[in-house]
């Protein structure tokens, strides 16, 4: 166990690992959610969707918490325990017999993709400051990036050869790999005498100045929505692209496209929100996704609900490139109050954002119907609701 922090690009290396736990969770199950349906006697097609949803839902429980309780504690035991609660997870979802025990092991793997997700932002900024951590978050985020195109090619792969029980088998070896790595190499950042022990007192007046903070709910909010729509993506993808358009085995190489395209717009962003501000570039991603939902939703229904492929995918890098420069804006536009606490803070908002999203994105999911209406018009009406809530933001 090493007392000195690792080199600068092992460092690296080992953030960019425990960041892309979360990512590696969620898009490599995708390719496997039919077999897996069909193997556990779902009733309903749609149904399968529920192994994204229930994920984010664990993560909603763990993010809450997670940030105060570091701040008291330290970054490794929190670390140690989510990364537990993953390979738990993992372990029950891997041997599921029955679709509840499998949505069991989502929910906790869910709640232990919550600790490095909030711990990995915690430990760069006790680590370095200023340019050398934008650096750091610059680097970390092009492997980030790399995650969601790679990971459904990596799930199908191991589906194809060994089943898709084994794809939880290697988030169990990853989480086991990151977990002795992170003991070995990476020592306490927080010293005990700069930890901040959170009463419940204290706990509850963050939480209400928080929730009572007109600004940081309003982005909040916003930025729910924003998420509810994408999380309908995410639910809906693998029966579009690769069931509804037939893509098959090609699924990956599609996703992993519109991945890309997600992952520019954030790099875009940094360069342009140095320039325009992020309330600025906020307000004109929100409407253009908006007015390119309802022109599309006008295109989708002239075609039946299944416009020619390429028109889709160009639609959705249209969607996807304002996305990735709203994902991060409204929660820095969340979070901008509440410098003083922002622990708790960022906790109450990274859950609240989530929780508003689970069941917009889970409606949109479900709302499947062998067409593309229901994803184009989950996009177009939150993105209606998001802009109004921006709007009112001023």
């Amino acid at each position: 166990m090493s007392s000195k922090l690792p080199r600068y690009g092992e460092f690296v290396a080992l953030i960019a690992m425990l960041s892309s736990l979360t990512a590696l969770s969620i898009d490599a199950m995708l390719p496997a959610l039919a077999t897996i349906g069909q193997e556990l006697g779902v009733q309903h097609e749609n149904e399968p969707q529920l192994i994204i949803s229930t994920l984010f839902l664990g993560m909603v429980f763990g993010q809450f918490v997670a940030g105060p309780i570091s701040d008291a504690t330290g970054r490794k035991p929190l670390m140690y325990l989510g990364l537990g609660m993953f390979m738990l997870g993992s372990l029950v979802a891997m041997l599921a017999q029955d679709f509840s025990h499998m949505l069991l092991g989502r929910f906790l793997q869910g709640i232990g993709t919550s600790a490095p997700r909030v711990l990995t932002m915690a430990l760069v900024r006790d680590c370095y400051s200023g340019r050398a951590m934008a650096r750091v978050m610059s680097f970390t985020m092009s492997i980030f990036v790399l995650v969601p195109m790679i990971a459904p090619s990596l799930g199908q792969g191991i589906m194809l050869l060994a089943g898709w029980r084994n794809i939880f088998t290697s988030f169990l070896l990853l989480a086991v790999i990151v977990a002795v790595w992170f003991w070995l190499r990476m020592p306490e950042t927080l010293p005990a005498d700069k930890r901040c022990p959170v009463t419940l007192r204290t706990f509850w007046q963050g939480l209400r100045e928080t929730l009572t903070t007109r600004t940081s709910m309003t982005y909040t909010l916003a930025a729910g929505m924003v998420f509810g729509a994408f999380l309908g993506y995410l639910n809906s993808a693998q029966q579009i692209l690769q069931i509804q358009y037939g893509l098959g085995e090609r699924f990956p190489l599609y996703f992993a496209m519109l991945a890309l395209g997600i992952g520019g717009a954030s790099f875009l962003n940094a360069k342009l929100v140095m320039r325009f501000g992020m309330r600025w570039l906020s307000r004109r991603a929100i409407i253009l996704s908006t007015l390119v939902s309802g022109l599309f939703l006008l295109v989708a229904h002239d075609a039946g609900g299944h416009p020619p492929l390429a028109f889709l995918m160009t639609y959705l890098m249209l969607a996807f490139l304002a996305l990735g420069m709203l994902f991060g804006n409204l929660n820095a536009l969340a979070m901008e109050p509440l410098g003083h606490i922002a622990g708790i803070g960022a906790s109450v908002i990274g859950s609240l954002s989530t929780l508003v999203a689970i069941p917009l994105g889970t409606l949109i999911g479900q709302g499947y119907d062998g067409t593309v209406m229901p994803l184009v018009g989950g996009f177009f009406v939150l993105g209606l609701l998001a802009s109004g809530l921006l709007l009112t933001g001023r």
